[in-house]
């Protein structure tokens, strides 16, 4: 008779696995909690002190630990030696082991003490799965109950597992032990305070057609899938799949989306710059005022909203101002949701794609970053400081409207790649100067674009950094710019001031700057 060893932690479906083997032959040697479910299911299983001639002892800390156990799973059983052994001892084989461990991660994660997080460290657990994996020419190992079913039909079709099924089934369990363990040591490295290893855990999402460009493979994995304002644990309605420009993108507008809290906002991108946002009384007019900030640059690019997309609105966005015959490419519109006939409007265009993100707190996960040989990691840049009238440092105050400008227009610019201007008008981007080599160049790039769009004066400028000198001020004053806000830190931010007073021009000073590389 085959014998099977099974000791979970997650019983569900354990019972009708295990009655499954039994028909099939199978004894059931079980431990502890799972031998007393087992049983009141109905499944004769005997105890594992009845192979191991020895109780379990402090506190069911060791019960598997012992040779009967590990020599029935490690014997390699068609050599000589080993066979001769395992006689000697008397030692039976153990042909199946299904195990699944402590919930360290659920314990830690529910603000358990140190203690109970040191209690639920699964030492037995790991050493059945290893032992197992590591023979599993012979031996099948199941780690996981999404595998109970597809191990009993193989069982039942072949006599046993085929070697395939017992090869992928040991490198899941070597992968769920490595995981299990770097989530142990990065605990404890972090109880003790050690910070010199990274341990980066994640999963395959999907497969991409190419990356960058069409000669590069890439793939998209997941870091953390309970994190709000991530694609990790998007939920694509329609479309394409996402390639690996539309999930930088869609990244990129998420960050900017986050900014507006509860505020009506809508958001066009393209290559990871806004290239049109705006705020307003309900999304239509936010997403109006988002689309005619610029409708050049929004062709071929991606929307975002941070509420829920009606009717009405899909209309707008499918179409130039709703007027049908002019309609607007777009690869990715994203949104916390979509109405039934917003869904119905769009799905007569196949391939663009719906995405359904998750509301909630601004997420405070690392970013990374990679470099040859090696990575860059950082906290996220989720702070964020809201511009009042006690950081205005000139003789001039601002407006109430200036102010509010102030603040929609440093949400902008911190998202925009480096050297950064962007210069605002009514709670709507004008112009965007994006990744230029000196700031006066950006400070040009975006108020050209505002000027050819009509908005030549009453511009709130909003810079990432500091002005090194006073010519990005002089030529903002000098075309329209009527208040300005900066992080100031600059060695001449005095020549700054007194332009700005010269020119009777509020200008803030928030301290803090947002540099995008």
């Amino acid at each position: 008779m085959k014998r099977a060893l099974v000791s979970v932690t997650d019983k569900t479906g354990v019972v009708d696995f295990c009655k499954g083997l039994e028909e099939l032959g199978y004894e059931i040697v079980s431990t502890g909690g799972t031998k007393k479910v087992l049983i009141a299911g109905g499944v004769k299983a005997i105890d594992i002190s009845d192979i191991t001639g020895f109780p379990e002892i402090l506190d069911g800390r060791v019960k598997t630990l012992h040779p009967n156990v590990h020599g029935g799973l490690l014997a390699v059983r068609d050599l000589e030696s080993h066979v001769k052994q395992v006689k000697e001892h008397n030692i039976e084989y153990i042909d199946l082991v299904c195990v699944n461990l402590y919930a360290f991660k659920k314990t830690i994660e529910s603000g358990a003490s140190f203690e109970d997080a040191i209690e639920n460290i699964d030492i037995g657990g790991p050493s059945m799965l290893r032992s197992a994996a590591k023979n599993h020419k012979y031996v099948t190992v199941v780690s996981d109950i999404n595998d109970y079913d597809t191990v009993l039909k193989e069982i039942k079709e072949f006599g046993d597992t085929t070697y395939e099924t017992r090869l992928k089934l040991a490198a899941k369990v070597y992968t769920l032990t490595a995981e299990y363990d770097t989530m142990i040591a990065k605990y404890m490295r972090e109880k003790a305070g050690l910070n010199e290893k990274l341990f980066i855990e994640a999963d395959l999402v999907q497969s991409l057609r190419y990356g960058e460009n069409p000669h590069q493979s890439a793939k998209f994995f997941a870091t953390d899938t309970n994190l709000s304002y991530s694609l990790a644990n998007a939920k694509q309605i329609q479309g394409k799949e996402l390639s690996y420009n539309n999930i930088q993108d869609a990244n990129a507008a998420l960050n900017i989306v986050r900014e507006f809290g509860d505020t009506p906002f809508a958001l066009g991108l393209k290559h990871m710059n806004p290239c049109g946002a705006a705020i307003g009384k309900d999304l239509k007019e936010a997403w109006l005022k988002a689309y005619e900030s610029d409708p050049v640059s929004i062709f071929g690019g991606i929307v975002a909203t941070n509420k829920v997309i009606d009717l009405e609105t899909a209309n707008l966005i499918k179409f130039d101002h709703g007027e049908k015959g002019k309609s607007i490419f777009l690869e990715v519109i994203l949104a916390p949701g979509f109405t039934e006939d917003a869904i119905k409007a769009f799905a007569k265009r196949p391939d663009l794609r719906l995405i359904e993100y998750k509301l909630g707190d601004y997420p405070k996960n690392p970013q990374y970053v990679s470099v040859n040989g090696g990575l860059l990691v950082q906290d996220q840049d989720t702070e964020i400081k809201t511009i009042t009238e006690d950081m205005v440092i000139t003789n001039s105050k601002p407006t109430k409207e200036q102010l509010s400008d102030m603040n929609f227009g440093w949400k902008i610019v911190k998202h925009v790649k480096s050297n950064a201007i962007v210069v605002v008008k009514n709670g709507t981007t004008c112009g965007v100067g994006a990744g230029q080599m000196n700031r006066v160049g950006a400070a040009k790039i975006a108020i050209e674009e505002a000027h050819s769009r009509g908005a030549k004066d009453g511009l709130v400028l909003a810079s990432d950094a500091f002005f090194p000198f006073a010519d990005t001020l002089e030529y903002g004053i000098a075309n329209g710019v009527v208040a300005v806000v900066q992080p100031g830190g600059s060695k001449k931010d005095q020549d700054s001031i007194d332009l700005a007073n010269e020119k009777n021009v509020p200008m803030a000073f928030t301290g803090m700057r947002h540099f995008k590389h």
